[in-house]
Parts: C-alpha cells; sequence; structure tokens
C-alpha cells in the first residue's frame, strides 16, 4: 500500500536558485508530486533529476546517503542532500522502516556492513538481513538478489536507484517476482529509478518522466525504453546498418 502520499517543494526556502541540484530544470518547475501509488518509477536521461530527488526522499526518510535503511552510516554528504530540507513528505500512515539502494555506491555499503560485522558488539548477525554472508563475497547480481529477498521485509519504503544495473534480464524478472510478493502484501511502496524496459513492465505503476523542464506522467507503451526497445528487437539488421553507415 502507498504510505508516501505527496511531495511539496518549498522553494520560498532556496535563497540561491542558480546553483545545483535547485537549477535542475524538471525539478525547479515543480511544486508538488502526487506520490499516492504502490508502485513508482522515475525515468530519463542522466542529470533531469530523477536520482537527485529519490535520494532527497530518502534522506528525509533518515535513510543512510550510501544506501541502507534508518540510522545507517552517511558518509561524505553529496549535493542531492540539498534538496532535502525544501521537501515536505505527507504520510498516512506514517512509516519509519525502508531501505535505499544505490547502484553506484553499493560497494560502499557492502564494506560498511562488513565493519559492522567486525563489530564486537554487532557481529556476522549483521548479514542475516543480506542472505547471511558478506556480499562482497557474493556475484554482484546475487549480492543484489539477496538483497531484496531478505532485506525488503516489512511495511516501508523501498527507494531503489538503478537496481538493474547488477541484474541480467532472467534476474531482473526474478526482481519482478519479489517486488509483486511484496506489494501484493500491502506492506511495500516502491520509488524506483530505472533504464530497464523490463521493470518499467510492471503492471499498473505509476511512470514518471523526467524530462528537460517537467516532469510528466506516462503510460509504458509511451516511454522511449519501450518504444527503442521494440523497434530494435523487430529492426535489428536495419538499426545496426544505420548506426554503422559511417565505417
Amino acid at each position: 500500500m502507498p504510505f508516501l502520499k505527496k511531495i511539496t517543494f518549498d522553494w520560498n526556502r532556496v535563497k540561491e536558485k542558480n546553483k545545483y541540484p535547485f537549477n535542475i530544470p524538471a525539478l525547479s518547475q515543480l511544486n508538488a508530486l502526487d506520490m499516492n501509488h504502490n508502485l513508482i518509477f522515475f525515468i530519463g536521461e542522466n542529470g533531469t533529476g530523477k536520482s537527485t530527488l529519490l535520494e532527497a526522499i530518502a534522506f528525509k526518510c533518515g535513510f543512510g546517503n550510501k544506501g541502507g535503511g534508518k540510522n545507517d552510516l552517511v558518509e561524505n554528504p553529496d549535493s542531492s542532500i540539498m534538496l532535502e530540507p525544501i521537501i515536505t513528505l505527507s504520510w498516512l500512515p506514517k512509516v519509519s522502516n525502508g531501505f535505499l539502494l544505490r547502484a553506484e555506491t553499493f560497494f560502499d555499503f557492502a564494506n560498511y556492513l562488513d565493519q559492522l560485522a567486525q563489530d564486537p558488539y554487532i557481529g556476522p548477525q549483521v548479514y542475516n538481513q543480506y542472505g547471511g554472508k558478506s556480499l562482497h563475497e557474493q556475484s554482484h547480481g546475487e549480492a543484489f538478489l539477496s538483497l531484496f529477498s531478505n532485506r525488503l521485509r516489512g511495511k516501508g519504503l523501498y527507494i531503489l536507484d538503478e537496481p538493474e544495473a547488477a541484474l541480467s534480464p532472467q534476474r531482473q524478472m526474478a526482481f519482478l517476482r519479489i517486488m509483486r510478493d511484496l506489494e501484493q502484501s500491502g506492506h511495500a511502496q516502491f520509488l524506483i529509478a530505472t533504464h530497464s524496459p523490463i521493470l518499467l513492465a510492471y503492471p499498473k505503476a505509476v511512470i514518471y518522466s523526467f524530462a528537460e523542464d517537467e516532469i510528466k506522467r506516462v503510460a509504458y507503451e509511451e516511454t522511449e525504453h519501450y518504444q527503442l526497445t521494440k523497434a530494435f528487437l523487430n529492426n535489428r539488421e536495419s538499426f545496426l546498418k544505420q548506426l554503422f553507415e559511417d565505417y
């Protein structure tokens, strides 16, 4: 079920609107965004603000900006956190459980867990929520699926930034099943930034497209991810011929 209902922005609190991340065109035009859906995808080219917004939401929830849940270690806060003070999250009901996965900092998060495992007051039991062993002792794809299968439990908001990064197409489909089980239980809300046409196909998901100067809701079939992938698979030889015609 959706716990986070809406995000509102107070741009009056921004003194220097010409500085990053406040000057990202799609975000700078945004006053509010409806979040009252079980599963929401953010799509768009790199630099359009989708990851910046996800990370600001996660930091507002108290999640570690390198990844993790509430009260996990935060190191080297990046510029996306600057957006956090101007956003307000509207909940019903309020939940404190959740998790942030950032594909680009997953290695750092795995290191963090290994450090906790060496702590005499915590120990190896920290791995219980991650498949029972260090994420570094698993392949990249196995580690991601292990995290999804074991850590994403209970009522919570699960924020995932490019979760497909380590997943083969087959494992992306396995992840769809994990999401489905959690969503159908009524215990999970997902916010996901992705480039994957496989993940975007999730039934009845809401897709927000981050363009140069706006954020708009689109249907799956309207996404470039779907259209380009379908066109390529249907006309592979023609696409490759045009792509390589100058060689």
